[in-house]
């Protein structure tokens, strides 16, 4: 599949690009550039709508996926007529939804520098609330803790950034990786880091907001187990 140029990377805040179509299927479209993120890592694909420049009806963009060799394919609504290889669009996201996105996963890797000494076993994004799960947990942190916790590291607003780091740098830091469930990317060189200044410093692929007060409020609903033990932490975005 052709290769996307992934503006969603260095443009999270971006919400329209123009782009060419450079491949077209039964499922959907593929593009020379986007916006719009491919489920990964726990968040899920961006959605939105492709706006042909010859004045045709809009073309609806129900999920973002990457394929089995890597490329990134827009998936349309079924039965839908595509535009032609090589047409221009310009591709506008659902930035509602994105923007939540990218809140709550910014917001789980506050939760993640919280508990300190665990590995993430797994975790999700979504746009009113999130998870994750960790290998070991302190009792000490409870739901009214953590939310404390949570609240004063929002209110303190730190910067957000990424960077990037070579592959052998990041083997020589492997305390840097907090997740077993998703591994780093590795083949390619070089390794993306997200950083909260003065609070976390994790691989990841996904968007985030720049500065943590951008969250909003957010409420601790439970931690529960899961197996022997596991336990997760579920969050939702406060709606009062």
């Amino acid at each position: 599949m052709p290769t996307t140029e992934e503006l969603f990377r260095s443009e999270p805040y971006t919400r329209v690009c123009t782009a060419t179509v450079v491949a077209v299927s039964n499922e959907g479209v593929v593009l020379d550039r986007t916006l719009f993120y491919p489920e990964g890592g726990g968040q899920p694909g961006d959605t939105g709508y492709l706006e042909p420049a010859t004045g045709d009806r809009n073309l609806r963009i129900v999920d973002t996926v990457r394929t089995a060799d890597g490329g990134i394919l827009h998936l349309t609504e079924p039965f839908s007529a595509r535009p032609e290889p090589g047409a221009r669009v310009n591709a506008v996201l659902d930035w509602s939804r994105r923007h939540r996105h990218m809140r709550m996963h910014t917001c789980l890797h506050l939760l993640c520098a919280l508990v300190r000494g665990a590995k993430v076993t797994g975790g999700a994004v979504g746009a009113d609330s999130g998870r994750l799960d960790f290998d070991r947990f302190d009792a000490a942190l409870t739901k009214e803790v953590l939310q404390h916790d949570l609240a004063r590291l929002i209110a303190e607003d730190h910067a957000v950034s990424a960077r990037w780091i070579s592959e052998d740098e990041l083997a020589a830091q492997p305390e840097l990786v907090r997740t077993m469930a998703v591994r780093p990317p590795k083949g390619q060189g070089r390794v993306r880091l997200i950083e909260i200044d003065g609070v976390d410093l994790q691989p990841c692929g996904g968007t985030h907001v720049a500065r943590t007060g951008e969250v909003g409020r957010v409420e601790v609903v439970r931690i529960e187990s899961k197996g022997r033990q596991n336990r997760r932490v579920n969050l939702r975005f406060a709606t009062a």
